[in-house]
């Protein structure tokens, strides 16, 4: 029994062939965001979590803003605000940084004085406002760190003396700014200021004593006579009395400075040096009277 003849397909003439399928599908290309997004240095976990925080930090901070701007009662704001707190968005950690000498917890106190922890409501200008009230603290910077930190940076002012007035001893800053008091059995071997308005003068007497830097390692104290001049105290109980002026008692105290040294004046068992009179430019050496003794000579 012979097969059917196979049946053919008639073809057009001037029919382009089908093209043919690829053997394997072109593989996709990362666009732009998705080569960025593999360059940084976190995880996909990580990054939904910085997303997620910031959408709530944006939505309680623009809720507060909004009840603000058209006058919604406060308590409509604060309560989103509250809200935004209890979802997560609230003070859990106090970073300070730069406290050397200021009790610590002094500082703690003046962030968590606040009506809630909700982060929108810590009143940042209010926090640094209080800290700068504090002598010890000459500068702060108070920054939140979202989702739950505050941080604050301090800035300390220096003591560089002590101030001695009516009988109470004073911590003093370069300025002359009062920043504690100090007991006499516990004083720091710092320069002592004595006299009314002493403190204020703090610059001029460090200025005055860098123009005899020989004499620094000898002086005890520094008197502030009148509101007008200055008396130098020795170690060695001797006093100096200088004119007034700047100018006039930087010179007395250069004077007197040279002939120290060519002539050995402290130690002496001198009662004091007396240069007041800055026209004469002469120095009056007062000695302990004796008899048929007088008790100044003049150098």
């Amino acid at each position: 029994m012979s097969r059917p003849p196979a049946k053919r397909t008639a073809t057009r003439r001037g029919a382009k062939p089908a093209p043919k399928r690829k053997q394997q599908a072109r593989r996709k290309q990362p666009g732009l965001m998705d080569q960025l997004l593999a360059a940084l240095p976190f995880s996909q976990a990580t990054l939904t979590r910085i997303a997620t925080w910031g959408i709530v930090g944006m939505f309680g901070i623009g809720a507060v803003t909004v009840a603000t701007w058209f006058g919604v009662p406060q308590i409509i704001g604060t309560g989103a605000a509250q809200a935004v707190g209890e979802a997560g968005l609230r003070v859990d950690t106090i970073q300070i940084n730069g406290l050397k000498r200021m009790d610590r917890m002094t500082v703690y106190q003046q962030v968590l004085d606040q009506n809630a922890r909700a982060m929108p409501l810590v009143n940042l200008a209010d926090v640094r406002a209080k800290l700068l009230a504090y002598p010890w603290i000459k500068d702060a910077r108070v920054s939140r760190r979202l989702p739950d930190k505050l941080l604050i940076d301090i800035v300390e002012r220096e003591p560089a003396a002590i101030w001695q007035n009516h009988g109470q001893l004073m911590l003093i800053d370069p300025s002359g700014v009062p920043l504690e008091p100090v007991s006499r059995e516990a004083m720091p071997d710092l320069p002592l200021l004595i006299g009314d308005g002493a403190n204020s003068m703090e610059p001029a007497r460090r200025d005055l004593m860098d123009s005899a830097p020989a004499l620094k390692p000898l002086v005890r104290a520094a008197t502030w006579v009148g509101n007008r001049r200055w008396d130098i105290i020795f170690d060695t109980g001797e006093k100096l009395q200088l004119p007034e002026g700047e100018g006039e008692a930087k010179t007395a105290l250069k004077t007197f400075a040279e002939k120290d040294g060519a002539l050995r004046l402290l130690g002496r068992g001198n009662l004091g040096f007396d240069m007041r009179d800055p026209d004469s430019g002469n120095l009056v050496v007062r000695r302990p009277a004796a008899i048929g003794a007088p008790p100044a000579t003049g150098l």
